[in-house]
C-alpha cells in the first residue's frame, strides 16, 4: 500500500480511537465553521458545508455543536473565531516529505508546536516550497467494495470527471480534482453506489519505501504534530507494503 491507501488507513485509525474522538471532533467543528464562513451558511447552496456537516454527522459529533458551528461560521451567532490555514513544510526521520496543513486563529502558537513535535520526533521544518512541489492537491471519494467490481465504480464516475479508481483492500477508492468531489459523489449516489468517505488529499508525485522501523517512525511524528489542535492534516510521501503494515497493525 502507498501514499494512497494509507490516506484510508490512518482516518480509520484515528476514528477508532476514543483518546483522538475530541480532537476529531474539534476539527470538524472548525471545518464547519470555515466553510460556513466562506461560502454561506445554508448547505442546500454551499457543497463544501453539506460536506463538511456529512462527515461531522457521520463521526457522531452532536447536532447541536454542528448547528452552532454553522451559525458560529455564517454569522447568525457571535463567538466564531477567525481562523486562518498554513502550511508549513520539512523532512521527517529517513528523509520523508511532510507537509503540515494548520487552521488556527494564533500564527504563533501553531508555529511553536509544529517546530516543537518535528524537532523532538527526527523532523526539521523547511522554507515554504522545500517539498511541496513534491505534492499535488487531489480529491479522494471512498466507497465499500461490498459486491461491486472496479469497473462498476468506474461506470458510475467516469462522466463525473473521475480520474481513476484503486482498489484498498475493502473498500475502492475514486480520485479527482478537488473540484469534481461533489459531482463524482453525486454520480455514485444515482448509481446506488453508497459513498463511505470524500476529502482533499495531498499526493506526492515521488514515494518513500519504509520498513518497520522507519514506518513507525513517521507514525510517531505524524501522532505528535496531530496532537496540537491546530494542526488539522498531516501529509507524508511514505509508501508501506503489506508486509510492513500488517507488522504495524499487530
Amino acid at each position: 500500500m502507498s501514499g494512497h491507501s494509507k490516506w484510508a488507513t490512518t482516518k480509520h485509525k484515528k476514528a477508532a480511537n476514543d483518546a483522538k474522538r475530541g480532537k476529531e471532533f474539534a476539527k470538524l467543528i472548525k471545518n464547519i465553521e470555515v466553510a460556513a464562513r466562506t461560502g454561506g451558511g445554508d448547505p442546500s447552496a454551499n457543497p463544501t458545508l453539506d460536506d463538511m456537516i456529512k462527515k461531522a454527522k457521520k463521526a457522531s459529533v452532536p447536532n447541536d455543536n454542528i448547528e452552532r458551528a454553522r451559525k458560529r461560521g455564517s454569522g447568525e451567532e457571535a463567538g466564531g473565531s477567525n481562523w486562518e490555514t498554513i502550511m508549513y513544510e520539512g523532512y521527517g526521520p529517513n528523509g520523508v516529505a511532510v507537509l503540515i496543513e494548520c487552521l488556527t486563529d494564533n500564527r504563533n502558537r501553531a508555529a511553536t508546536e509544529v517546530r516543537t513535535a518535528m524537532s523532538k520526533n527526527g523532523g526539521n521544518l523547511g522554507e515554504s516550497g522545500s517539498v511541496s512541489y513534491m505534492f499535488t492537491r487531489t480529491g479522494v471519494v471512498v466507497v465499500e467494495k461490498g459486491e461491486l467490481t472496479e469497473d462498476d465504480v468506474l461506470m458510475a464516475v467516469l462522466e463525473a470527471g473521475a480520474e481513476e479508481v484503486n482498489d484498498l483492500g475493502e473498500k475502492f477508492e475514486v480520485v479527482c480534482a478537488p473540484t469534481d468531489i461533489p459531482a463524482v459523489r453525486d454520480a455514485l449516489v444515482e448509481s446506488d453506489i453508497e459513498v463511505d468517505d470524500s476529502d482533499q488529499d495531498f499526493r506526492a508525485s515521488l514515494e518513500v519505501p519504509l520498513d518497520l522501523e522507519g514506518a513507525k517512525k513517521i507514525l510517531r511524528l505524524i501522532d505528535a504534530l496531530e496532537e496540537s489542535d491546530d494542526v488539522q492534516n498531516v501529509y507524508t510521501n511514505i509508501s508501506l507494503s503489506d508486509e510492513t503494515l500488517a507488522e504495524l497493525d499487530a
